[in-house]
């Protein structure tokens, strides 16, 4: 049976929800076949339920250090006070953009799905028409292949391997935190694995040359959007630079109540508290500018000679009949408003590059792509959509210059059926 790449949302959703504590004790093995079922039916409300044993209860949490808006809004991360600002901010970011401009290279959400954009920079390089890009954004997956695509084509290999020799244990272990319903440890070891204190010296040293990498978490105390400015912290170098580097990647993958929070520790108004950031998709599926540059009447003019958007997933509805469960009911839910926010975004994108006069390049996965699947971050549906965007970043049009059209029927299968 085969399946669009928009699956994955509803996937994982599923796995979350199916994630409880009475869970934590099975096999990893048995997660795809989980995935893809309704919710277990609960007791009947005359039988109460037990608590689940020691072993499986969340841990307690100690209590945060209380700080309020005005603490937040001056704080920084000792010692590294070019290392970040808020994503609303116009006067800090253009503050952090490069000296001279150049093409941008935007990086999307879109989980296992980055396989694709991990497949699209391998085949631009293959094709010789990878330029060098002036600035690297990335959110959530786009966050975690922004690195290896920021430091150039001497890391494809790497990027490969982290798109298509992966697996679901290497991203999460089933067992609440107390603080979301999976556990993000084993992603945080496979940062800390790739992220090395080499690939951090040739990402300080394209920055002192000029270029910048921007991550995007959202710092969920504030409500706002964070950028990272990813170069300058790696310019600080040591092991400070290298933890905290690893730490916000980490951040910005963690889907809220799904992952634990990431908790980052700052200074402000001679306070020291820890702020607690999510996943940058929060605040937008993908970044380019502050939020308000982007609107039609803001007269801004992004100061980039074109724009290379990469979105990490298919932009075509797919039909199917729900099953009247909590996870697929969420599943199929969250799954149209992601496509529908990445639609929106990426036409405030083009009518911006337009209001500024410089290129609009986009490319997402084709509707027509198909793969089976056997749950989430299987490496076979991984290796086979890093080979559709190998094959389309190898080709002569790699990238469309407006806005993928709209479908007036549903997305199907080689067979001719609805998905």
């Amino acid at each position: 049976m085969t399946k669009p790449a928009r699956w994955t949302i509803s996937a994982c959703t599923a796995a979350i929800l199916l994630a409880t504590p009475v869970l934590a004790p099975l096999p990893f093995a048995a997660l795809p076949a989980l995935a893809q079922t309704a919710v277990p039916a609960k007791k009947p409300a005359s039988v109460p339920s037990a608590p689940p044993p020691a072993a499986q209860q969340a841990p307690k949490l100690p209590p945060r250090t209380l700080f309020s808006a005005a603490d937040d809004d001056a704080a920084a991360i000792p010692g590294m006070p070019d290392a970040r600002f808020f994503a609303d901010s116009r006067a800090d970011f253009e503050k952090a953009l490069p000296p001279t401009p150049g093409p941008w290279l935007i990086l999307s959400t879109g989980g296992e799905d980055g396989a694709f954009g991990a497949g699209l920079l391998n085949g631009l390089t293959a094709a010789k028409s990878r330029p060098d890009y002036a600035v690297v954004t990335g959110v959530s997956t786009g966050a975690l292949m922004a690195p290896f695509a920021f430091a150039g084509p001497k890391y494809d290999a790497a990027l490969k391997d982290a798109y298509t020799k992966i697996t679901a244990a290497d991203v999460f272990e089933i067992g609440s935190t107390g603080q979301s319903f999976l556990d993000s440890w084993p992603l945080q070891d496979l940062i800390a694995k790739q992220i090395t204190p080499q690939l951090l010296a040739d990402i300080a040293a394209a920055y002192k040359s000029g270029r910048r990498l921007f991550i995007v978490t959202t710092n969920l105390d504030a409500e706002r959007s964070v950028v990272w400015n990813m170069g300058a912290i790696a310019a600080h170098g040591g092991d400070a630079a290298l933890n905290l580097f690893r730490k916000v990647l980490l951040a910005s993958g963690s889907i809220p109540g799904a992952f634990p929070p990431v908790l980052i520790d700052v200074e402000g108004n001679g306070k020291k508290f820890a702020e607690m950031h999510v996943d940058g998709g929060v605040g937008g599926q993908f970044f380019v500018v502050p939020p308000a540059l982007l609107a039609s009447n803001s007269g801004y003019k992004i100061p980039a000679t074109a724009l290379y958007i990469v979105i990490n997933s298919s932009l075509q509805r797919y039909f199917t009949v729900v099953d009247p469960s909590t996870a697929q009911i969420l599943g199929q839910t969250v799954s149209m408003a992601v496509m529908v926010d990445l639609r929106l975004m990426i036409d405030r994108a083009y009518v911006a590059s337009k209001n500024s006069g410089i290129g609009f390049n986009v490319a997402s996965i084709p509707a027509n792509f198909f793969a089976p699947s056997r749950g989430p971050f299987d490496p076979q549906y991984m290796g086979a959509l890093f080979s559709e965007g190998f094959s389309i970043g190898k080709s002569t049009t790699p990238f469309a210059d407006a806005p993928p059209a709209y479908m007036d029927q549903p997305a199907t299968d080689p067979a001719g059926q609805s998905k």
